[in-house]
Parts: C-alpha cells; structure tokens; sequence
C-alpha cells in the first residue's frame, strides 16, 4: 500500500471511528436569563477566546434597516458604561493582552476577544460591559459610519460583488435586504443611534445569545465564572415574536441578467433556492457531499467542463442556512467557449442523477475527506470558536455535534432527492458577467443569454 493512502486510511479510520466523540468536547449549558454557554477546552496553549454570539444579521432587516446590523458590529468595540470613552477602552485592550474583531454575516453577529487564559475573569467582565451597556458616543457613530461606507465602496469597486447583488435582487425577490448582509449606502448615512438602541433593546439580549469560552480553560470553572458574570444580564422578549423571521417565497419563474463590467473573462451563474436547515436538514448534507464530489478533477463534471477546456473553472456550491440556503452553479471561460459552454453546463447538470454520473468510490471518498476536513478546522482554537457560533444560530449545536455521522449516512438516493427537490426542473436565476467589448463582439443580449440558457430545458 502507497504510504501516503495508508497514512490517509488511519486518518479516515479516525475520523469515522471517533469524530462524534471529538465533537462532544463541546460542552454547553444555559443560564436562568436564557444565556448560552459553550465551552471548548484545549490547553494546548495558555490562550482563550470569549466569544459572544447574537441571533441578529441581514435575515433580521428590512430595507429601512439594512446594513444596520453591520453598523452596531462596528459601535461594539467602543465606549461602555465601565470603559466610558475610546481611549480607556483600547487602555483596557492593551492590559488584557488582547485582540479582538467582529463578523457580521446573514444569520449571525458575533464579537470575539483572544488573551492569555490568566486573564479570563477580566474578559468575561469586560465582554459584558461590550454587550450590555454600549454608550453609542455620537462622534464615534459618525466615523463608524464611514469606515462601514468604506467597505461598500471597496465591495462596489469589485465587478463580482455587482453579480451577486445581479442576482440576488431577482434569487430573493421579496425580502433582497434579508440577504444583504453588507448594507445599503443611503440607510448607512441615514442610520441613527436611537436605531442602534432599539437594535440592542431587541436583539441584544441573552435570551437571543451564545458566550463562547474557547482554549485553555476548565469547564467547570468557565461555567461558574459565567454564571458568576453574566447572571445579571437581564433576559429580553423573544426578538423574534414581535419580529418574526420571514420565508422566501418561490421563484415565480427563471429569470436572467447581464452585468456588465471591465473583466477580462465572462463568469455565468445560475442559482437556486436550496434546503432550509431547520425545515430539511437531510438534503443539506446531500448539499455538501454532492458539491465536494463535483469539485474533484477525478468527477466527470470537472473532466467534462474544465479538463476539456470549456471552462476556465466551475463548481457548485451550496450555504447551510436557516432562512433558505442558496444553491449556485459558478464558471468561468475565455470569451471564445461562452456560447458553448452555457448550454454544455446546463446539460451537465441535467446529468446528476445518472446511475453513472460519480461512483460509490467517489460518494465514500467525499464523505470520508469531508470529515477529516471538518477535524482539520478545529485545529486551531480561536477559529473554531467562530464555527461552532456559526452552527449553534444557524442549525443549533446538535447540528453540528451530528454533522460527520449524518455525512456518513448519505447515500445515492438522498442526492439525488435533493436534485430532483432543488435543482432538476426548477426556477433558476442565470447571471452572467462579461465585458461591454465582449458582450458586443459577440452579439450577447439579454434575449440571446435567456435563449440559450434554456435551450436544453427538456
């Protein structure tokens, strides 16, 4: 036996064998104001990081609200009741031997703090000031304000972030603020800090929130320095009774855009609306394991697509979300293939459910590498913390604690349920970014896209 396969065979034994064990290293209990608490111990090195954790993001704003989420991200590391100004709040970073940032995402917001684990107490007491009693200082809302309108012009500045935003207009036509995690220009400009508060006053509360201790640190002894700390964080309304989380409603029909921006190569996209998390947590896992087998030069997708020189690159993707996760077909040729390509992509797709399209040698080898890389990521302590976070909002712990079993639970005949429910005869937004030269030197029209995109439609 080849050393590297037999080194990869006691890696895949390890993973089936106790990946589930591994898992349960998280451990998690919840105060009496509704407060999560998950502990992740690993005294590998004498570091920690306190994590908070809110159920607030793009899926909670209107369009009069959207990038707001993004805003109070930005207002978190700044004045508190304890810490009443910048200065004496960075002062208290720098004691703690600290780094700190935040991430706003469609389902999540989370704060993170990593330092010495001789510091834990200081930092739990310093993330409950963060949390519970933001000052929102007038003239630091104002600079924040910029620094996030910043960001919109770095994405705006990026020919890609037009195609997503192509795209989604149409994939979540109802509620496209929803889905936008990153914010609208005028609503920035125009926020106000009594909305900042009312955002706390809704969402902000432990009832809606996860503390992540993470590293060197003792169960036992987090749990009570939590309760010890955090107790008096007193518990909010369910934020999602008076603002309920909103389902998308179905593509209507397939729709089709141009984008057109300096790029040197056409990028075509098609996507769908996929599973929900909570309301078919199987066809998720049929997600993942399909679009791994698809991104391997060894798949007949790949052979048929990228080693053939039709495409630049091509994949399929798909996001676990509670709110409806986004299925998408993402490639990219030289100007010459476009018109071929286009409809060669979608007849690839028509083939996922071929009894030959991959073999069980593929399905097993995806499931086995999916799970040594979802070990791989614990690796590293501080962004673990950040996964787990993600998890416990968007699907709950138990989830993830179940994730490699249920990868190995796949089978056939789940994926191509999945194709068959999400993609097979399906709504479908198509986008495609090109060149106005390009899309002149070739003819490319909207009429002309929309034609042969659905050339191979029966």
């Amino acid at each position: 036996m080849n050393p590297y396969i037999r080194t990869l065979f006691i890696v895949v034994t390890f993973v089936l064998l106790s990946g589930e064990a591994f898992a349960q290293k998280i451990v998690n209990k919840q105060l009496p104001n509704g407060l999560e608490i998950i502990v992740i111990p690993n005294s590998n090195v004498p570091l920690v990081t306190i994590e908070i954790c809110v159920k607030n993001g793009a899926f909670t704003e209107t369009p009069a609200l959207n990038g707001l989420s993004h805003l109070y991200e930005h207002m978190f590391f700044k004045g508190n009741e304890k810490f009443p100004d910048q200065e004496s709040y960075m002062k208290k970073v720098r004691q703690l031997g600290m780094e700190f940032n935040g991430t706003t995402s469609v389902e999540r917001v989370n704060y993170f703090y990593t330092m010495p684990s001789s510091n834990l107490r200081s930092g739990l007491e310093f993330m409950l000031a963060a949390i519970s009693t933001p000052k929102f200082d007038a003239n630091e809302f104002e600079k924040e304000k910029k620094v996030v309108l910043g960001e919109v012009d770095r994405n705006e500045s990026n020919p890609y972030y037009w195609l997503g935003q192509s795209t989604d207009a149409f994939l979540w036509h109802a509620y496209p603020s929803r889905k936008d995690s990153l914010g609208d220009r005028k609503t920035i400009i125009g926020a106000t800090i009594e909305q900042m508060k009312k955002m706390k006053e809704t969402y902000y509360v432990p009832n809606n929130s996860a503390l992540v201790i993470a590293g060197d640190v003792d169960p036992t002894t987090a749990f009570g320095l939590a309760s010890e700390i955090f107790s008096s964080w007193k518990r909010g309304e369910d934020p999602f009774l008076a603002h309920p989380v909103l389902k998308h409603p179905a593509l209507p029909k397939n729709q089709f855009s141009i984008v057109k921006k300096d790029v040197k190569m056409p990028t075509f996209q098609m996507s769908w609306h996929g599973p929900s998390v909570t309301d078919d947590p199987k066809a998720t896992f049929a997600a993942d394991v399909l679009s791994y087998i698809l991104q391997q030069p060894t798949s007949k997708f790949y052979k048929s697509l990228i080693e053939n020189g039709l495409t630049l690159g091509a994949g399929i993707s798909y996001y676990t979300q509670k709110t409806t996760g986004p299925i998408s077909v993402f490639s990219q040729m030289k100007p010459d293939k476009l018109k071929t390509s286009i409809p060669l992509i979608r007849k690839e797709l028509k083939k996922l459910t071929d009894p030959d399209y991959y073999t069980d040698a593929q399905l097993n080898a995806a499931k086995k590498i999916l799970a040594i890389e979802d070990l791989y990521s614990r690796e590293k302590t501080s962004t673990y913390a950040q996964t787990v976070s993600f998890w416990w909002a968007t699907a709950g712990l138990d989830y993830y604690r179940n994730y490699i079993k249920n990868l190995r639970s796949v089978t056939r005949e789940d994926i191509n349920n999945y194709v068959n429910k999400y993609i097979n005869g399906k709504f479908f937004v198509a986008s495609l970014l090109i060149s106005e030269k390009h899309a002149n030197e070739l003819g490319i029209t909207l009429a002309d896209f929309q034609k042969r995109v659905e050339s191979v439609e029966n």
